[in-house]
C-alpha cells in the first residue's frame, strides 16, 4: 500500500454523516481490510503510524496529555488528506481539534481487529514509526 492508496481508503470508508469518535469510520476500515490480503492491512498500519508520528511535534502537542495528543492526532487523520496537510502545512489549524477535544480513538485499534478477524490471534504490533505520543524526538528537539 503506498500513500496515495492509504489516504484513498480513509476517503472511502469516511461516513458522509458526522462521527464525533471515529467509531464507524473505525468498522469499515476494518470491514474493508479484512476482506483484502495482509500485505494491506501491513500497510495501512505502517501508513497510519507514519501519520500519527509525522504530528508528534511540540507545536502541537504542547499542553495535552499523551492519550489526549494521541487520540486528537487521530482525529486530524480521520478528517482525510486534505485536512492532515492543512494541519502539517499549519499548525494553527490543530488547534479547534485540540481545544474541542476531538478525538478518533477507535482509528488506532483498526490493525489489531483486523488481523484479529483474519487469523484468530491478536497482532504485537510492531511498526516502523511508534505513533504513541512524545516518541518522535526531533519534534520534540526543543520540549
Amino acid at each position: 500500500m503506498n500513500e496515495d492508496v492509504f489516504w484513498q481508503l480513509i476517503e472511502e470508508c469516511r461516513p458522509s454523516t458526522p462521527d464525533p469518535e471515529g467509531d464507524r469510520l473505525a468498522a469499515a476500515l476494518t470491514a474493508r481490510l479484512v476482506n483484502g490480503p495482509m500485505s494491506e492491512l501491513i500497510g495501512f498500519a505502517e501508513h497510519l503510524s507514519w501519520a500519527l508520528y509525522r504530528l508528534d511535534r511540540k507545536e502541537y502537542g504542547e499542553g495535552l496529555s499523551g492519550d489526549a495528543f494521541l487520540y486528537t492526532r487521530a482525529a486530524v487523520v480521520a478528517a482525510g488528506r486534505e485536512e492532515y496537510e492543512n494541519v502539517l502545512r499549519y499548525p494553527d489549524q490543530f488547534v479547534p481539534y485540540a481545544s474541542d477535544l476531538v478525538c478518533a480513538e477507535a482509528l488506532l485499534y483498526v490493525p489489531d481487529k483486523a488481523y484479529e478477524h483474519i487469523t484468530g490471534e491478536e497482532w504485537d504490533r510492531s511498526t516502523r514509526y511508534s505513533y504513541e505520543s512524545y516518541s518522535n524526538t526531533a519534534g520534540w528537539a526543543d520540549a
